[in-house]
């Protein structure tokens, strides 16, 4: 008898142990990245997208309302990134804890400022950001500032476990700005290098690092480029030159390799967040991998 009762009572202290997780709903790979690292095995981590999959057009399933319902927490982009559909989940979740203004309403763009903060918008200007561009995950200066307010938002939600994000956060930051050093040092010879991209979604890894964007494959952001469009940017790039054309793992090869094979430049893809190649298996890979292809293609 008391051996069972020893037994019930470790089972129901396992289950109050499992319920004590926040769940966290991540909208991206690199967010949901970073919480596990400020947060360990107190959370339990539902990713939205992944790094195949545009951030921007997204269908919101019934399975995402499921997890949004269960969750503690929501960790995303904002800026708009989200705005074709994380409305719409948070309207069909009826979830209060996630609704924006309440704390488990994480927007990692909020925590730092943004580029390219278009004076107006219209619809002509294709997907243009009003906020500014939301793809800041490539600029580890700025991971380091969201880090800090992900840690202490994690502290509000859950004060019993605050000191434990805290100490995480001050392990976090010590590796990563010696990380940011290392990866500054190494990534020194792509210092002014001009370079093609298929989207300008590498406006904050060029900030950090130096690259010339010289010209993008898409006519305005989110259109694909026609084939005259295309030899458009082959006649400017004949007239200035690029070492490189850059796409994005969830992004179609086609354009690219066609101006790099007409072009004689080499074509690069990059990860672009946490999983978009197989060493880019969190934060750390994913710098580490970006910035080892880039080099290569300038070999190259």
């Amino acid at each position: 008898m008391k051996k069972l009762l020893l037994m019930l009572s470790l089972s129901l202290f396992g289950m109050a142990q499992a319920h004590a997780e926040l769940h966290i709903f991540a909208c991206e790979p690199e967010w949901a990245s970073l919480t596990q690292e400020l947060a360990k095995d107190k959370v339990d981590i539902y990713t939205a997208t992944n790094a195949y999959q545009d951030p921007h057009h997204i269908q919101a399933r019934p399975s995402l309302i499921s997890k949004m319902r269960r969750a503690d927490m929501l960790v995303c982009t904002g800026a708009e990134l989200e705005v074709g559909w994380l409305p719409l989940l948070l309207r069909q979740s009826a979830n209060d804890k996630l609704q924006p203004g309440q704390p488990g309403y994480f927007e990692a763009a909020a925590q730092v400022t943004l580029l390219d903060k278009p004076v107006q918008v219209d619809r002509s200007m294709g997907d243009v950001h009003p906020e500014g561009n939301p793809h800041m995950q490539l600029d580890p200066r700025r991971i380091a500032k969201v880090a800090e307010k992900l840690s202490e938002r994690l502290a509000l939600i859950d004060p019993a476990n605050a000191a434990f994000y805290q100490q995480n956060y001050q392990a976090f930051d010590k590796r990563w700005q010696a990380t940011i050093q290392h990866w500054q040092t190494e990534a020194a010879p792509l210092k002014g290098v001009p370079v093609a991209v298929y989207h300008e979604g590498y406006n904050y890894l060029f900030d950090w690092l130096g690259l010339k964007e010289i010209v993008a494959l898409e006519p305005k952001p989110g259109l694909p480029p026609s084939a005259g469009y295309l030899a458009e940017v082959k006649d400017k790039i004949s007239k200035e030159p690029v070492k490189m054309v850059i796409y994005s793992a969830y992004q179609s090869d086609q354009a690219a390799k066609w101006l790099g094979e007409h072009a004689h430049i080499p074509v690069v893809q990059l990860p672009f967040t946490v999983g978009g190649s197989d060493k880019a298996k969190d934060l750390f890979g994913l710098f580490d991998d970006t910035i080892k292809r880039l080099l290569a293609g300038l070999k190259s």
